[in-house]
Order: C-alpha cells, then structure tokens, then sequence
C-alpha cells in the first residue's frame, strides 16, 4: 500500500480539520455542560460545627494537617514523638531551644540587661499612670516575660507594662471605683480585668479570631496612639509639677482646667525644675545614640541613671522636705498571689469583662504589628495566632500573680533589637534582673522623686506620634484619614473609650457604606483574548454584541446589598430599552460572581427576582464561577431548580458563548 503524497496528505488534514469544525458544537456543548457540572457537583462546605472544630484542630494538632503522605508517616511515630509535637506547637522553645547555643547567650545577656535597666524605671512609671504602687509595675514585667519566653514566636518583642494600656486601664475602671478613695477595690478590679483580657486573648488565638484586631484599622491605631500619647504626657503633670489634687478625667480640656487650677493655689517649683532636666538628659542621649549606632546602650541606660543620679540628689538635699514629691517605701519581694482578689461576682463583672475585651484588643495590636515591624527586618514570619495564645496565657497568669494587663513595647522592644537580641532569653534575663531587684533594690528607691518618672515616660511619648504616617494616610485615602482624625480627636477632648468608639464607628460606616453600594462593573472582551475587563479601566474593550456582563465587586451579596444590587441590574437593562436603537437586541446578562463569598436568602431572592424580569423581557440570565459556599447556598435555596441547572458556567468566556447561540448550547430555558 503506498503513502498518500503531499497534496493528498494536505487534503485529508483539510477534510479533518472541517469535520472538527463541523463537530464543534457538539463538543462545545459536551464541554461547556462538564465543566458547569463541576460546578454544580461540587462537595458541600463544612457546616458551621466543624469549622469551629477544624480551626482549633489546626491549631493544636497542624501536624495533622499535612500531605497524606506526611500524616501517614506520622502516624507511624511512637505516642511520645507525636506528644512532643503537639508540645512543641504550644511550647515554641521546645523546637529552638534544641539550636540554642552558648554563643547566643552572651548577646542576649547583654540584650536582657539593658532591656531590664529601662524597664524598671518604665515600668514604675507606667504603674502609677495606672493608679497602681509601683512594685505592681515591677510585677509586670517578672511573671509574664517569662510565661512569653517560652510561648512566643517573637524573637525581639519586649514584654511587659505599657503607656497606652496603662491609661486605659486608669481612665476606664476609675470610672467604677476610685483609686484614692477604695485603692484595694481598684486593684481588685484591675486584676479581674487582666483575667478577661487574657481570656479574651487566648480565645481569640485558639479559634483564629485574628481578625478582630482589624477591627481597629491601622488609621484609626495612628490617631488613637497620637491622642494618647498626648492625653499620658498631660497626666504626667501631675508629677512634673508636684500637684497633690489632680482630676481623674483624660480629656484635654480637664486636666488643662486641673493644671491652671493648681498653678494658682499649689505648685512645687522644685519638683518642675528636676524633672525637666533629666527630661533634656535622656533627649540628648536619645539623640546621641541615634546618631552613633555603637551608643546604643547610652539611651537604654540613661533611665536608670537618672533614677540614681535623682535618688542621690534628693537624698543628700533633702529636697523632700521642700515639696519635691517622692515614691517613699514600696513592698518588693516575689509576685504575692492575687487568686484570691479576682472578683467574679462583683456589681462590676460585665464592666470588667468590656474593659477587658477593650485591653485585649488595644494590646494585641500594639504587640503584633510591633513584633510583625522587627521580624520583618530580620526575614521571619510571626505567627499570630500563637502571638496571642502567648498574650493570653501570661495575662491569664499574670492576674494571678498581682500584675496587670502586659503586652509588646515599642521603645523597649527596638531597645532589645538594637542590643542585638537572639531570641526570647533576653526576656528572661530581664525578668530575673527585675526579680533580683524587687528583692534587693526596693529600699533604695525610697527617695526617688516622682517628677523623675514622669519625664522618663514623657521621653518615650514621641515614639507614639507618627507625623509622616498621618500624612502619608491622607495622601493615600482621605476616608481613611477620618478615622485617624476621629480617634485621634475623640481620645484628646472626649476620652480613651470615646476615641475607640468614633475610630471604630467610622471604619464600619465605611465597610457598612461599600456593602450598601457595591460595585457594579460593566465588562468587555479584550481584543484578540478570552479575556473580558472592566470597561471604566480598560476603555478599548470591546463590547459583545447582546450580551451585557456584569461583574459584582462586592464580597456578600446579602441583605444589606441585595435591594442595590437588584435595582442596578435590572436598570441596565431598561436602559437598553429605552434606546429605541438597540430594543430587543438583549440576548443575556451575565452575572460574574467570582468576587462574591457569601451569598444569604435575601441575595437568593433578588436572584430570584431578577431571572424572573429578565425571562418576562426574554433575556436569558447566566451566571459565571459562582464560589464553593454560593453555588452551596444556591443549590440549597432552590435557585439552580428554579431557573435551571444551564444558567451556571464556569467562565464568563463559556456564558458568552451560550448567550449567543442559546439553543444550542442548552440556555433556552433560562
């Protein structure tokens, strides 16, 4: 039998290619029809029980999470190796702490030194913006550093009391008790509230709730860290100027009142005086250390020098006796259990538990974007869920061992990196430094001047306004820039919790605005392509001849939206209409839901409501890469029964194609 020759093998792969082509439809058909039956026979999500249960499984158990292959394997592990594992998760120095070596050790001795000799002076300090004594600021920073050591993924993030959770905790619960008037049920309160916002903290970890701290959004954090930073350095007039009576309100209008007040009946000149020269001491280091990276350790310490140099100078002076305020004796010791003080059936339960959701919140945001800041620098992820079980838990325990609500610090934090820091053992030099000088150090304390703490925490308040970053916020998004504007006004001339609630009412007005009014994208095919684009960002697109595609760019198509979203669709089609020129050309519309997650029975009835217009104008309506939980929720309101199983496709391309030959593609139906 002899080969065919070139030409005739020409003219069979001719007769071939037209009898593909004259198959075409069928196999379009064939094709189309398969992949919208993936779609439509996709396996039902997991209900709501066994989410719950399957974050929490990947959480404490993610080594079962894995590649068959690897969860195979593990199970052929003996029960200890699968326990270290799980301990392991819980317990992140059990994996590095096997690589730690001695040579760590002497950067993270150094790192914990200087971290303890500017935290014990802060940490005082922070104490008494707290309206607590000082040795529950020392407290602070013994027990929950060392509980974090062992839980966090941090390797940089300094733990212990802050400004901005200090003055939330003073402006907030002095509301229910005051502190000068009923000191043990004050910090009888503050301990039931550390309890919660742990608790708070834990939860939100062991079900992955990260995302309650978006709630908060970083605008809102750049105006609210601003007005507190500013609301803490008024309070610390108090002290700057040796005021005994001073109001209990944050508001910039009160304490201005309170100071002008005071100037004019009782004011200590000297207690003014000292303070803003060590103020001036610890700028001037601040500056020097930042033009010289070797100096480091200069600002870190200048604290504590200033503590010393303050403590010697009103001791020899007696300066006591000529109104310079002073600490006087505070207990010290190791951490007094505080099991017994927490109050679970006060008049002030639900109270506590709102302030304690409130410091959960505040505080973890301010350690995780910090910690996220430093491990970014050095090319490591955080994981955040275990960022706040390890907040939870030591909050927890902390509330059991007389301290109050402690998370991650800034300026003690870049302290640490800039120390050079190896990992969490710094945390604990630090916690032992400060245990070792509750024992030894409380005594000598006792002639320390006030003013003094009050110009260490004024020294570290511009650290928390961000001038460039309110700027570069209303750059970029005006509306953003409101909610930066609205916390930062609401804290400065309202208070702590007003400031909260005008940041967070305009970040969900904002959401609550988008969801009302999503957007609608008109789209067309780019030329030469399969591939259709929104007409406003594309002008060149080219327009399918009867067919109108409409993408909806919006993630819930719900109750809140629908209404907007019905109205939208069907105008576009009486707009059509309307143009005598173009009536009756309407073949489809062509919904794609790739944007949309979530769909409710209110969505499902204006579907409902718009193929039902659409048939009575003999327009087929398709709908185009419906996700897993919509096509779910469809199949199971009877949508898909009702305008038929052909309306679904995978691809808008595959839609288009079935709007324009309808019969035989299987849309006629719909």
């Amino acid at each position: 039998m002899t080969s065919p020759t070139p030409v005739a093998h020409h003219v069979l792969s001719i007769e071939r290619h037209d009898a593909q082509q004259q198959k075409s439809p069928e196999l379009e058909f064939h094709v189309s029809n398969q992949r919208a039956n993936w779609v439509l026979n996709s396996p039902d999500p997991p209900g709501f029980c066994q989410h719950i249960f399957g974050l929490i499984k990947k959480n404490v158990f993610p080594h079962r999470n894995s590649t068959p292959s690897s969860s195979s394997s593990q199970k052929k592990q003996p029960p200890s190796a699968r326990l270290i594992a799980v301990l392991s998760n819980i317990f992140p120095v059990l994996s590095w702490g096997r690589n730690y070596k001695a040579s760590k050790f002497k950067n993270d001795l150094i790192a914990g030194l200087t971290l303890a000799s500017l935290s014990i002076p802060q940490s005082i300090g922070y104490a008494a913006l707290a309206n607590l004594d000082p040795q529950y600021g020392l407290y602070g920073s013994v027990v929950p550093p060392l509980i974090y050591s062992v839980m966090g993924t941090s390797q940089e993030l300094a733990i212990g009391p802050v400004a901005v959770v200090s003055l939330l905790i003073s402006s907030m619960i002095s509301k229910l008790v005051d502190p000068m008037a009923d000191p043990v049920s004050y910090r009888k309160l503050v301990f039931t509230v550390t309890f919660f916002a742990g608790s708070f903290q834990a939860l939100f970890g062991l079900l992955r709730l990260g995302f309650l701290i978006d709630f908060l959004s970083h605008a809102a954090i750049v105006g609210f860290m601003a007005g507190a930073a500013i609301v803490i350095g008024l309070q610390q007039l108090k002290s700057l100027l040796g005021i005994s009576h001073f109001t209990t309100k944050t508001d910039i209008v009160s304490v201005l009142g309170a100071v002008a007040k005071s100037l004019h009946t009782s004011w200590y000149p000297l207690n003014f005086v000292l303070g803003c020269s060590f103020l001036i001491f610890i700028l001037i280091t601040r500056f020097i250390g930042k033009r010289n990276k070797k100096l480091f350790w200069l600002p870190a310490i200048s604290p504590v020098i200033s503590v010393i140099l303050s403590t010697l100078i009103v001791y020899l002076t007696r300066a006591d006796d000529h109104g310079v305020k002073i600490i006087k004796h505070f207990k010290g010791g190791l951490n007094p259990s505080s099991v017994n003080q927490l109050e679970f059936n006060g008049p002030h339960l639900g109270q506590a538990a709102k302030i304690g959701f409130i410091c959960a919140i505040i505080a973890l945001t301010e350690a995780v974007a910090v910690g996220r800041s430093f491990a970014s620098i050095k090319g490591y992820n955080l994981d955040g869920n275990k960022e706040m079980l390890a907040m939870g838990f030591m909050n927890i325990a902390g509330s059991m061992s007389s301290c109050y609500v402690a998370t991650g610090s800034f300026s003690r934090t870049a302290v640490n990196f800039s120390a050079g820091c190896q990992s969490t053992v710094s945390n604990i030099v630090m916690a032992i430094t400060v245990f070792i000088s509750l024992q030894l150090l409380t005594k000598l304390l006792y002639y320390t001047p006030l003013a003094i703490l009050a110009s260490i925490i004024l020294s570290a308040l511009p650290g928390l306004i961000d001038y460039n970053e309110a700027y570069h916020i209303w750059k970029v998004d005006k509306l953003d820039f409101l909610a930066c504007a609205g916390a930062f006004f609401g804290v400065l001339f309202a208070s702590v919790e007003i400031g909260l609630l005008v940041a967070v009412s305009i970040s969900f007005g904002r959401l609550i605005l988008n969801s009302i009014k999503p957007g609608i994208e008109e789209m067309g095919r780019l030329p030469g392509t399969d591939i259709f684009c929104d007409r406003a960002q594309y002008p060149r697109v080219l327009d399918v001849s009867g067919v109108r595609i409409i993408r909806l760019n919006s993630g819930s198509f719900c109750f809140a939206n629908a209404n907007s979203i019905k109205e939208r669709i069907t105008r576009c089609v009486t707009k059509e209409d309307e143009k005598e020129e173009t009536k009756k050309t309407i073949n489809g519309i062509i919904l794609d839901m790739s944007s949309v997650m979530s769909i409710d029975s209110s969505g499902i009835i204006a579907l409902e409501e718009i193929h039902t217009k659409l048939v009575s104008r003999n327009i087929h309506l398709a709908i185009a890469n419906p996700r897993w939980k919509v096509i779910h929720k469809l199949k199971v309101g009877g949508f898909v029964k009702k305008a038929g199983s052909a309306c679904i496709f995978l691809t808008v391309n595959e839609a288009v194609d079935a709007c324009l030959n309808p019969s035989s593609i299987g849309l006629g139906n719909c």
